[in-house]
C-alpha cells in the first residue's frame, strides 16, 4: 500500500473546497431552477431561527437545528439569504476538513484517500440533491450533509487505522458525527448507529467507543444548556407526530421497491455479494459490519425523496480498502482480491451518474444566464440574491379533474378513486384542482388579494395547504408553533385568526386532511371573503 502524503491530501481537500465552494458564489447570487416549495420551507426556518426562535420549541419540524444553523449564522451577520446558503455549505466543508483529512490519511492508500475526501466534500458542496436531473436546487441539502457525515463516521468506525492510529481522535470524530446526525436528520442516526456500534465492538476499539460516547454526551449537554431540557421533549414530539401520520410516511417508492426494483436491484445485489466475498477473504469483521449497515442504507434511501442510493460510492470505498491476499480464492476459484475490486467497480458504476451530477453542479451554476431569473421572494428586503426562473415564478399550471359534476364524465369518479382527495367543507364540495406549477405566483396573487381585503394585515392566517409561507410575501404574521411544511395535525391553529381555504391548493390531499381536522375540532367559522383563488373564514377561537 503506497503511503499517502498528508500535506498533499490536505492541500487537495482545500482545493476541492475552494473550487466547488468558490465557483458557486461567482454568479452574484444563488439561482435555483426548481423546488421552490422546498426553498420556501428552508427560508421559513432560517428566518425564524435568525429572529431567535428554536426548532421544535417555537415551530414544528422533524429536521434538526444543525441542518440550518450554518446558514442562519450568515443571515444574522447581514448576508442575503442566497449567499448565506452558499457560504453556509462552505463553512460545513471547512468544519469537516480536519476530520476528513484524518480519516482519509489514517485509513487509505494514496489514491483511495483522495477519492474518499472528494466524495465527502462533493456531498457537502453540491447544488443539487442527487439523481441525474441537472437543474440546480437547494432542496434537501440536509440529506447531502448527513450522507457526508455518515461516510466519515462509518469509515472511522468500520476500518482500522493503518498509516496512523489514535483511538481518541477516532472516537471524537465518530461521537461528534453521530451527534450531528441526531441534530440534523435523525433517520441517519437511527439507521447507522447499530452498524457503527457493532463495528467498534468487533474491532475491540474500546477507546474509540468511550471517546465517542463522551463527545456525543458533551454535545447533548451543550444543547441542553442553551435550549433547555424541554428541547429534547419537543424534538421527540415532532418526530412522533411525523412518524405517526399518514401525510408523509415515505416521500417516494415503497421499501421493497427501493431494495428490489430494476433501478435499485443491481446495487442491492452488489452489497450482498460484497458481504459474502469479504467473509471469504478473511475480512469477517468488515463483512459483518456491512451486513448490519445494509438495512440502514436501504432505509435511508427509502426515507429520502428521490430514493437516491448515495451509499454506493461508500460501498466501493469499503471494498477497496482491505488488504486481501492476491492468492486467496473462494470455493469457485475466484481470486478474492479481484472479485472485491470488480464488485467495487460495479457499485461505483451504479452510483456514478448521481455522483457526477453532484460534483459539477456548482460549475453549472456559475454559467447560468442570469437574465432569465428574478428574485424568488421580491418582498424580502436585502435578500434578492436568491433568484428563481422567471418562467417558473410566473406561469401557473394546474391539474384539474375532468369528471366533476356537470362535466358529463361523473360516472368515472368512482373508478378514478377521487375519494382520496374529495372533500366537502361547510356544505360545499370543493373543486378537484391541484397547483402543478407557479407556486411563487400563487403566493403573490393570494397575498395581493388578502391585502386587498384589508382584513388580515398584521394578523395570522392558517392556510389549508401543504405550504404556509404567506408571511414571507406580505403583511401577515407567522403562526405561533406553526409548521413550515405540513406533516399532520393542526400546528399553530390556536394562534390563527383566519382560515384560508385554497380552491386550487398545492396538495389536494393535505387540504382534505386539514379541513377534516378543522371540522372535527368544531371550530366556529364565519365566511368573510370569497375570491377566485380562495375562501377566507374568520376563526372564533372561543
Amino acid at each position: 500500500m503506497s503511503r499517502p502524503k498528508p500535506v498533499y491530501i490536505f492541500v487537495f481537500l482545500v482545493g476541492v473546497i475552494a473550487a466547488m465552494g468558490g465557483v458557486a458564489v461567482t454568479n452574484g447570487g444563488f439561482y435555483i431552477a426548481k423546488h421552490e416549495g422546498d426553498t420556501l420551507h428552508l427560508l421559513q426556518i432560517v428566518f425564524r431561527m435568525a429572529d431567535g426562535e428554536w426548532p421544535h420549541l417555537d415551530f414544528m419540524t422533524p429536521i434538526g437545528i444543525m441542518a440550518f444553523l450554518p446558514i442562519v449564522a450568515f443571515v444574522k451577520a447581514g448576508f442575503g439569504i442566497g449567499h448565506s446558503i452558499l457560504w453556509g455549505q462552505v463553512v460545513v466543508a471547512l468544519i469537516l476538513l480536519m476530520p476528513v483529512f484524518w480519516v482519509a490519511y489514517s485509513r487509505f492508500n494514496n489514491a483511495l484517500a483522495y477519492f474518499f475526501g472528494l466524495t465527502v466534500m462533493v456531498l457537502v458542496l453540491a447544488l443539487v440533491y442527487g439523481e441525474t436531473d441537472r437543474l440546480v436546487s437547494i432542496s434537501m441539502h440536509y440529506n447531502r450533509w448527513a450522507w457526508a457525515v455518515s461516510y466519515l463516521v462509518i469509515v472511522a468506525a468500520v476500518l482500522p487505522g493503518r498509516v496512523a492510529q489514535n483511538g481518541w481522535i477516532d472516537g471524537v470524530v465518530i461521537g461528534l458525527g453521530m451527534a450531528f446526525l441526531l441534530l440534523s436528520k435523525i433517520t441517519y442516526f437511527t439507521a447507522f448507529m447499530p452498524g457503527v456500534l457493532v463495528a467498534l465492538v468487533l474491532r475491540r476499539a474500546w477507546q474509540s467507543l468511550g471517546a465517542a460516547l463522551v463527545a456525543g454526551l458533551v454535545v447533548m449537554a451543550v444543547m441542553t444548556a442553551f435550549a433547555g431540557v424541554g428541547f429534547w421533549a419537543a424534538y421527540l414530539n415532532d418526530l412522533i407526530t411525523v412518524s405517526s401520520t399518514d401525510v408523509r410516511p415515505n416521500p417516494g417508492a415503497p421499501l421493497k421497491a427501493v431494495i428490489g426494483a430494476p433501478a435499485y436491484l443491481g446495487g442491492s445485489l452488489a452489497c450482498i455479494l460484497a458481504i459474502v466475498l469479504l467473509r471469504q477473504a478473511g475480512q469477517a469483521t468488515l463483512g459483518l459490519a456491512l451486513l448490519v449497515l445494509m438495512p440502514g442504507f436501504f432505509f435511508v434511501t427509502y426515507q429520502n425523496s428521490g430514493n437516491d442510493p448515495q451509499w454506493l460510492p461508500l460501498l466501493a470505498i469499503l471494498l477497496l480498502a482491505p488488504q486481501v491476499d492476491p492468492e486467496a480464492r473462494n470455493g469457485l476459484g475466484w481470486p478474492l482480491a479481484r472479485a472485491l475490486a470488480f464488485t467495487a467497480v460495479a457499485a461505483l458504476s451504479l452510483g456514478a451518474p448521481s455522483f457526477l451530477n453532484l460534483a459539477y453542479s456548482p460549475f453549472r451554476h456559475a454559467t447560468f444566464d442570469t437574465a432569465s431569473y428574478q428574485p424568488l421572494v421580491s418582498g424580502l428586503v436585502g435578500h434578492s440574491d436568491l433568484q428563481g426562473r422567471i418562467v417558473r415564478s410566473n406561469r401557473m399550471d394546474a391539474i384539474v379533474a375532468l369528471d366533476e359534476p356537470g362535466s358529463g364524465l361523473e360516472y368515472l369518479q368512482e373508478t378514478a378513486n377521487r375519494k382520496v382527495t374529495e372533500v366537502e367543507f361547510r356544505g360545499e364540495r370543493l373543486p378537484q384542482c391541484e397547483l402543478n406549477l407557479g407556486l411563487m405566483a400563487w403566493f403573490k396573487a393570494t397575498m395581493a388579494e388578502l391585502d386587498g381585503t384589508g382584513l388580515t394585515r398584521g394578523k395570522r392566517v392558517y392556510v389549508a395547504d401543504l405550504f404556509s409561507s404567506h408571511w414571507l410575501f406580505g403583511d401577515v404574521k407567522r403562526l405561533k408553533g406553526g409548521a413550515p411544511w405540513y406533516y399532520g395535525g393542526l400546528p399553530g391553529f390556536e394562534s390563527a385568526e383566519f382560515l384560508m381555504v385554497p380552491l386550487c391548493p398545492a396538495a389536494l390531499e393535505i387540504r382534505k386532511l386539514i379541513l377534516e381536522a378543522v371540522t372535527e375540532r368544531g371550530t366556529e367559522l364565519t365566511e368573510i371573503h370569497r375570491g377566485k383563488l380562495f375562501v377566507l373564514y374568520e376563526i372564533n377561537q372561543g
